[in-house]
């Protein structure tokens, strides 16, 4: 399998699309899986199912993320990205040939005990298409008693698989806070309400009630990356924008943490005289992991790290996880380059390994 993994992962590597519109992918996933002795559907325009029919009442589901990222690609491997400013930077190609590897040895396998479906999804980057395919009852439809997923993890050797039950990965909210305040020249900054101090105030709250309070009482992240404030050194800034994301691994933290994020922001209009604006989105729900799952896994799968601590990075595939069992692991990538890097490559062991787990998780009856 391994010459087929690999051709497969370096020809989606040279065709990265982002977000919704991946018609290269589409079409050469189709030309894979086509042979094979399933049915293609599209649960949800942009999105591609294989199901393979084995005449049971339960089926097990596998889902592979499809979208690039918008990065210049800077690896100068042979197969490196042809689509300027795209790149497959965080594994997905690898995920996919994991998939059309699985596919090809269900081909082979007619006595399985369940009916298998394989999910090639857009959007994980984005706008989360798990969550409409979801929406489209597909998997209650189909009866999908359980479902498993990958992704490549930098930093393990080569082909190792880690998971954790109960939660693995975190809840994800972007949190976008505006601050109207009335610009001034600094020389008459009485008569000004400063929204570049102001935001200045609100990020040392909050900061303070992430580190001092909340997260002492479970792992929980809130950071900003990015503050756009005033527009002359020697004028009070009129408004300030602060761009960032919280994580959170339960419902009780992240409902404590809008809440006493709006409270400080209330706190801060009273003493600045600026007036805030606080936007959480919905995000995300926290990848949390089916304990039955997670103790079959280590029964079938020798070596498999259990990790101690949630990790605090989203993912899609939680909303899976909100219709059935599910179960997310983690493949190492056997490279140090982090996600996300405009240098990001793996060791292509990693893919035969990904699919001997993987058929042992989905081709099992126990």
């Amino acid at each position: 399998m391994d010459p087929y993994l690999s051709r497969c992962r370096r020809h989606l590597h040279q065709i990265p699309e982002t977000d919704w519109r991946l018609p290269e992918t589409l079409a050469f996933l189709r030309g894979e899986l086509e042979p094979l002795p399933c049915t293609l559907f599209e649960p949800v325009p942009g999105a591609l199912a294989a199901w393979f029919d084995r005449g049971r009442e339960e089926t097990v589901a596998f889902r592979a993320d499809m979208d690039a990222l918008p990065i210049q690609e800077k690896t100068d491997r042979p197969y490196a990205s042809r689509h300027p400013g795209a790149m497959h930077a965080c594994g997905h190609d690898g995920h996919m040939a994991i998939a059309l590897g699985l596919a090809r040895e269900a081909a082979a396998r007619p006595d399985l005990p369940h009916n298998l479906l394989f999910l090639f999804q857009p959007a994980e980057e984005t706008t989360g298409g798990a969550r409409p395919i979801c929406e489209t009852g597909l998997l209650e439809a189909r009866q999908v008693k359980a479902v498993y997923g990958f992704h490549l993890w930098p930093g393990m050797q080569a082909g190792e698989v880690a998971t954790r039950p109960g939660p693995l990965l975190a809840q994800a909210n972007e949190v976008t806070v505006r601050i109207q305040g009335r610009s001034a020249h600094i020389a008459r900054a009485a008569q000004g309400a400063d929204a570049l101090l102001a935001g200045a105030r609100f990020l040392v709250e909050a900061d303070r009630l992430i580190t001092d309070r909340l997260s002492k009482e479970e792992p929980c992240l809130l950071k900003f990356g990015r503050m756009e404030s005033g527009s002359a050194r020697n004028a009070i800034s009129g408004e300030s924008v602060i761009l960032g994301s919280l994580r959170v691994f339960s419902e009780g933290i992240f409902r404590r943490a809008r809440e006493e994020l709006a409270a400080i922001c209330r706190e801060l209009e009273k003493q600045t005289g600026c007036r805030f604006d606080l936007q959480i989105a919905d995000g995300y729900p926290p990848v949390t992991n089916d304990q039955a799952l997670t103790a079959r896994a280590a029964r079938l799968l020798p070596g498999l790290r259990l990790l101690d601590e949630p990790l605090l990075i989203g993912e899609d595939f939680s909303f899976y996880q909100r219709r059935c069992p599910g179960l997310f692991l983690l493949l190492g990538t056997g490279r140090e380059t982090p996600l996300h890097a405009d240098t990001f490559d793996f060791d292509e062991e990693a893919l035969g390994a990904g699919v001997a787990a993987g058929a042992a998780l989905l081709f099992s009856g126990e």
